[in-house]
């Protein structure tokens, strides 16, 4: 009772002043305050914001988990390599690892909690500023954020695009729901533009093993894609490999089996949409295979560096890139996708049809799921626009017909 009575005369301290926001997120971090909606017809449902964000928090973790010792098996194998010694990946044996955990750790959290951090009290500054509750929209911001960039990368550049990408992704729009741009991948946005020499190139993607093995010629850090795209020999890489992800690459991007069962979860679970995953997918094959049509033999030349990924057989695409990372954890974002059923089959195609366009013709930036998705956020609210006037029509002609 003592506890409940100070938790109530805090509340009644801060009570209308411009610290309630701060002190009701804090106080109801794990779980829901005793308030309802007021005035107006809801629909009543047993999830809300705060469960919604914390399912996918739940199916990324895995990934995130599975990123920690891949950031230090790529370290140890990178360092491996220079000597020439090639470490083969086995689940039990050398990669869930002490070391590789140690390693991993001690690069990928402070990813986390810088991230965490910088967003969430640029989230309570406009919390108190404008006057209203904290949201929980960064719940999941926060972990998609060091899941989608290099191990490496700086923190101070990773804060500097977190705010970037908070304000002018989300706050500027009105807050969580209210955002047209997917508020990850703004801040992917930012970085690869702000600082590409740090999203991009064969030494960002393993942690410090240059610098330690002191022969930065025989390591190879880039990402398959990378490697692709350069025409670069991809001998000794199993595609099960590329499948498990014991591959370099963004911290949660690798695992492909990792990220389906997270989609399964997330279906079941109907936070996430199986009709955007799905769509997604099939533009993708579908891109992929015009590229396996068209292109002959004849056509490619040393110069044509674009044709190394035009020729990656069209299955393929799913497995070297983080096409299914951004299907189901960025694509499938409620607020920003498209909210009509035949919208979403034609926003998620549209995702993966463009994002196997740009990762062909511009080999700078293979990975091109990131930008597809950012502009289909851009003309979802169109696509949605005209699927609802191409039914209101349908229904207005069935009319005529039957008053006829």
């Amino acid at each position: 009772m003592g506890l409940k009575s100070n938790l109530h005369n805090l509340k009644e301290k801060y009570k209308g002043t411009k610290m309630a926001p701060a002190f009701n997120a804090i106080h109801t971090f794990l779980y829901l305050p005793n308030e309802t909606t007021h005035g107006g017809t809801h629909i009543k449902a047993a999830d809300d914001l705060k469960r919604t964000m914390n399912i996918v928090i739940m199916a990324l973790v895995p990934c995130l988990i599975f990123g920690i010792f891949n950031a230090g098996y790529q370290h140890y194998a990178a360092i491996d390599a220079a000597s020439g010694v090639i470490r083969e990946a086995s689940l039990f044996s050398n990669f869930i690892t002490w070391d590789n955990f140690v390693v991993g750790a001690w690069t990928v959290l402070p990813l986390v909690i810088v991230s965490y951090g910088v967003g969430l009290i640029v989230e309570f500054i406009f919390a108190v500023i404008k006057g209203h509750e904290v949201e929980e929209g960064y719940l999941v911001t926060g972990m998609l954020v060091p899941l989608i960039v290099p191990v490496d990368i700086p923190l101070w550049m990773l804060s500097v695009a977190v705010i970037f990408g908070v304000v002018i992704g989300k706050e500027v729009f009105g807050g969580t729901g209210m955002n047209i741009l997917n508020p990850a991948l703004t801040i992917r946005a930012f970085l690869f533009f702000a600082y590409p020499t740090w999203m991009s190139g064969d030494k960002v993607w393993v942690h410090e093993a240059v610098e330690r093995a002191g022969t930065a010629d025989a390591i190879s850090g880039e990402t398959l894609l990378g490697a692709y795209a350069q025409n670069s020999s991809l001998a000794g890489i199993d595609y099960m490999d590329m499948f498990f992800g014991f591959i370099p690459g963004s911290v949660g991007e690798t695992s492909k089996l990792l990220i389906i069962i997270g989609a399964l979860f997330l279906i079941f679970t109907k936070v996430g949409s199986w009709r955007i995953i799905i769509s997604t997918l099939i533009g993708a094959l579908t891109m992929g295979l015009i590229f396996n049509g068209v292109v002959s033999a004849e056509w490619i030349g040393e110069s044509s560096k674009f044709y190394g990924l035009m020729n990656v057989p069209f299955w393929q695409h799913l497995i070297i890139g983080s096409i299914l990372f951004g299907a189901v954890y960025m694509a499938t974002d409620p607020v920003t996708a498209s909210q009509t059923n035949k919208g979403k089959w034609i926003y998620g195609f549209l995702i993966g049809f463009i994002s196997i366009m740009i990762r062909v013709f511009n080999p700078a930036y293979p990975e091109g799921v990131f930008l597809a998705i950012l502009l289909m956020n851009v003309f979802a609210p169109t696509i949605d626009h005209y699927v609802i006037q191409g039914n209101v029509k349908r229904r207005m002609k069935r009319l005529k017909v039957k008053t006829a």
